[in-house]
């Protein structure tokens, strides 16, 4: 199977779901059927040490292809509501025009941040503001056997997925970071900074973003489980269900909450990637805060371990910055820390 055809099959079995079928060159296949097919055509060239040896470039060019291809998706799909995302040739500059509504003409200071490890620099004004959004190398290494997934206990989506995670973090890292930085340059009254959840504040909050647009929150779980009302009047059996299955109200006052994923830095399980003190509050129709840029390609290559495994590594130009106005507020609730307790 050529190269082309290699890439189609393992875009198709990094994004099957286990329960459905696929179509493929005609046929129907089933997820573990697309994966055993692309397992036998992997084996073909790579089946054995001087095989993977003198085919690993080709299956490197398959990985670089299926990241490039899957991984902007997947930021699409986790930070799509509150990110701007766009990819760019190698060389080539991130631009991010900011729009100029008439409310923002009338009312609404804008500026940007600059954070994270590149950062974010105006570079030219237009009818609007257009900025340039630098990028900056990430790398990433996964200790895995190539042989796992040729003799059938590891699917070329969990292969892909332990090659695209350290990105994922590295990603997620930087937009808290860039929106921490920007929460420090909002006005004194779009934030508020508490020990615990105060209903008052929050409602504050929410209607100053909500005459720009009715706001969405975006928190972590943690932020979200501590959003309930303090008078029990408010309470009906539909939240106390939904609360009671969910661990949270999916909607507070008419507020959609969106709850980011959260993870932990290392096995340890000491530490969380995510500060969960903050909760996002932005409005819909507002210039979405965050920006991420891809640069160029995905690089793939290997080191062979002292004990003959194999270490993948991945290299990726990338940029994320936050460009802020004040028509988004957040609220830090100080007691809710990124260190397990």
């Amino acid at each position: 199977m050529e190269l082309k055809d290699l890439t189609k099959l393992a875009k198709l079995a990094v994004n099957v779901k286990p329960s459905a079928t696929y179509s493929f060159e005609g046929e129907t296949f089933t997820a573990s059927e697309i994966n055993e097919t692309l397992r036998k055509e992997l084996n073909a060239i790579a089946g054995n040490y001087h095989l993977y040896e003198q085919n690993k470039h080709t299956i490197f060019a398959l990985v670089e292809q299926v990241v490039d291809d899957v991984l902007p998706q997947r930021v699409i799909e986790e930070y799509g509501r509150f990110a701007e995302i766009t990819t760019v040739a190698q060389g080539d500059k991130a631009i991010f025009r900011q729009k100029i509504t008439a409310a923002s003409r009338r009312r609404a200071k804008q500026f940007i941040t600059k954070a994270g490890l590149a950062g974010v620099y105006e570079v030219f004004k237009l009818d609007g503001k257009s900025y340039e959004l630098p990028v900056t190398a990430f790398g990433g290494a996964a200790q895995i056997s190539i042989e796992e997934f040729l003799d059938g206990r590891l699917d070329f989506n969990e292969l892909v997925d332990i090659v695209m995670e350290g990105l994922d973090e590295a990603i997620y890292k930087e937009i808290e970071t860039a929106l921490i930085a920007a929460a420090n340059e909002l006005s004194t009254v779009n934030k508020h900074t508490d020990t615990s959840f105060k209903e008052t504040e929050m409602d504050k909050l929410l209607s100053i973003a909500d005459s720009y647009g009715r706001s969405t929150i975006y928190c972590t779980f943690e932020f979200a489980a501590t959003m309930m009302p303090s008078d029990a009047s408010w309470y009906s059996n539909d939240m106390k269900e939904a609360r009671w299955n969910n661990g949270y109200l999916a909607n507070y006052k008419g507020h959609d909450v969106v709850v980011l994923n959260q993870s932990l830095t290392d096995e340890t399980n000491s530490m969380k990637v995510i500060d969960p003190a903050y909760a996002w509050i932005i409005p819909t129709g507002a210039d979405k805060p965050v920006k991420i840029a891809f640069e160029g390609q995905t690089l793939v290559d290997d080191r062979k371990n002292d004990d003959w495994s194999r270490e993948i590594q991945v290299y990726r130009k990338l940029g994320v910055g936050a460009l802020i106005t004040n028509n988004i507020c957040v609220y830090k609730n100080e007691t809710l820390t990124k260190e397990v307790k």
